[in-house]
Order: structure tokens, then sequence, then C-alpha cells
């Protein structure tokens, strides 16, 4: 499976890590916010170095409460460390982590490859047409409501069936604009409650219906926090064991906080399936 990222080819025939960079002072894993160009560079060329494929880039927190905020202040805070990173790693694969059209557009002018959207074009119906019009992979990601109130809209009569549902849905209207590298994402996290996100782990396998490439975002997140007693800081080794998990059931990408430690999952998992 080979995606076209805006000239840029993403090869899937393996799992791909991608890498978080949060350009945001507030995202929940601090260790994982820059507010620097030479901060971001640095730790940008170290990922590439450990082995990711995709780094994703977001200046606006998704975290459950958190603030919205204007699109003008996003975008000061993105674009100097896009180009910055583009320039440094002209051959890495960038992805933007944006739920605004405009935001997306002057991104990927600027040398983006493709468009993570946590709200699968619900809360700017815009965003679909500039992926189309720039022809770049799309992750399509299922959340309930907004960030600011996801998690008081955590109620499913069976969340694996209700997500298929509004993937499929998301799906038809995305291909028929045109767009065709759709990568998929369950949300976890995202207007869910724990029992929902490990019930879409172990369905994970489900998702492969759709013949789009998954991505499985669990890195550090407070479903492992909370089963485990950990904060975000303590929660890798939790992180490790479900990306084993989720690897076994199908998953394509990791999206992830700690690279070097998902690349030895990804090798390990591999050596057991040769």
């Amino acid at each position: 499976m080979i995606l076209n990222c805006n000239e840029k080819l993403l090869d899937l025939s393996a799992p791909a890590i991608m890498g978080i960079l949060n350009i945001t002072p507030d995202s929940f894993h601090k260790e994982s916010r820059v507010n620097t160009a030479d901060a971001a560079i640095r730790i940008a060329e170290r990922m590439v170095e450990e082995g990711a494929q995709i780094l994703d880039l977001g200046a606006m927190s998704s975290r459950p409460g958190a603030e919205i905020i204007t699109v003008e202040e996003e975008l000061a805070r993105i674009l100097p460390i896009l180009k910055a990173i583009r320039k440094a790693l002209p051959d890495t694969i960038l992805s933007i982590d944006t739920v605004r059209a405009s935001v997306a557009k002057e991104c990927l002018l600027s040398g983006a490859n493709m468009i993570n959207d946590i709200s699968g074009g619900h809360i700017d119906h815009s965003l679909i047409d500039v992926v189309a019009e720039f022809k770049v992979p799309y992750i399509l990601m299922h959340m309930k409501g907004t960030p600011d109130h996801m998690q008081d809209q955590a109620s499913y009569e069976n969340v694996t069936m209700e997500v298929l549902a509004y993937i499929s849905n998301q799906i038809r209207n995305l291909r028929s604009k045109g767009i065709h590298d759709i990568i998929i994402d369950p949300g976890f996290g995202f207007g869910k409650l724990d029992v929902h996100n490990f019930k879409l782990m172990k369905d994970l396998g489900a998702f492969k219906m759709f013949d789009c490439p998954i991505l499985a975002g669990i890195s550090r997140k407070s479903t492992i926090q909370r089963t485990l007693n950990v904060e975000a800081a303590n929660a890798l080794n939790g992180t490790t064991a479900l990306h084993m998990y989720l690897l076994e059931r199908d998953a394509n990408i990791l999206r992830v906080h700690d690279v070097k430690e998902a690349v030895e999952v990804v090798k390990l998992w591999r050596n057991i399936n040769e």
C-alpha cells in the first residue's frame, strides 16, 4: 500500500511510525511540546533518525477540555516551525493536525504533505475541499462533539458499530469529492470512555473492511494513565504493550510520542510474523 503525499511516497507495506510534535503550551504530555523553531528542528531530526516516517505537527491542543484558539494564533504558531522543519528535513513527510481549512491550505502551500483532521470534516466543512484541491492524503478520525466537551458525549449502544458507520459515511463523502488516499483513525480517547477505547482496540481489525490504512493513536493517553494509575510521564510501558496489541490487529501507522520505542515494537512484531 503506497500513498502519494504531495509528491512524496509513503510505503505502508510495513507499519509506519508518526512522531508527534505539539506546538502548544497545553498538550497533555509536556515532553511533546515545542515552542521554538530550533527546539522543533532538534526533536524532528531526532525522531527521523530514530525511524519516524511521518511527523505530525499540531498547533492547537485537542486534549479533553482544550481551549479553542483563533485561526490567527494557530497559524502564527505552526507556520514558522513547519517552514523550518521543511527546510531542515526536505524528504520527510509532514502531517498537519488541524480542523481548519485556512490553516490546512497555508500549511500545504508551505510544504506539508497530508492533513490530520480529528473532526472528520465536521468542524470546518471546507477543509475537505482543500484536501481535494491539493490531492493529499487525509486522516479521517472519529470524534463526538469538539474537544472542549467531547467527553460529555461519550455514550454508545455499540461503540464499534457506531464508529464503523460514521467512518463508512465519511469515506463515501470523501470519495465523492475525489479523495482516495484516506487513512482512518477510530479516535481513541476522543469522546470515548476507557471501556469504549478497549473495545475499539479489540475490534480494530474490523476497520480493514474499508481497505484504507489504519492509524492508531494511543500513546500515553489517559486510558493508560487511569488503568495503570500513572501520569503521562510514566505511561510509556503501557503504551508499548498496547502498540504490540494494535499491530496484531492490523494497525498500519502508530502515532507516538516515543519514536525509538515504537520502532523497536515494529521490529519485534515483524520478526515474529516473518
